[in-house]
């Protein structure tokens, strides 16, 4: 990577993106725990394991797709178990590892994080930002991305 010294745009875009970014989680934080609701990294990993399906997923494969570290991976799969919104498998070839499934009362916490979750989503960005406008900022964020995406 050569050293070069950001532009002032760049700057600005970085730092109105990384204000807003934080704010806009913090405003769904907020709402999940008005609503009693546990924070978003719970939906994150129950989200990743219902869409995995009944095979679940390894923790490794999990890690790769959550926006955690591990260690805190690791923290919060121990809190779910205890709480009965996943379970952990054996795997028959590997007699160390586990299979990670979302169990049915997940997916039901899954459902009641969803309904407030989307609803910041829908007031905190789809209210403020034309069809049009939304997409451009995702494609924009898309090429930020890494690897870049289109999607």
């Amino acid at each position: 990577m050569t050293k070069k010294s950001p532009s002032p745009e760049a700057i600005a875009a970085w730092a109105r993106l990384v204000r807003v970014s934080r704010q806009l989680v913090e405003r769904t934080e907020d709402a999940l725990k008005a609503n009693g609701l546990p924070p978003l990294a719970w939906y994150d990993v129950l989200h990743e394991l219902a869409e995995a399906g009944e095979g679940g997923l390894r923790p490794f494969e999990l890690i790769d797709r959550v926006l955690l570290a591990q260690y805190n991976v690791s923290r919060l799969l121990a809190r779910l178990e205890a709480d009965g919104l996943v379970e952990k498998l054996p795997v028959s070839d590997d007699g160390r590892g586990q299979t990670v499934r979302i169990t049915a009362n997940g997916r039901e916490m899954r459902r009641r994080i969803w309904a407030i979750y989307g609803a910041s989503i829908a007031e905190l960005l789809g209210a403020r930002l034309s069809a049009e406008e939304l997409r451009t900022l995702a494609a924009l964020l898309g090429r930020l991305r890494y690897p870049p995406t289109s999607d």
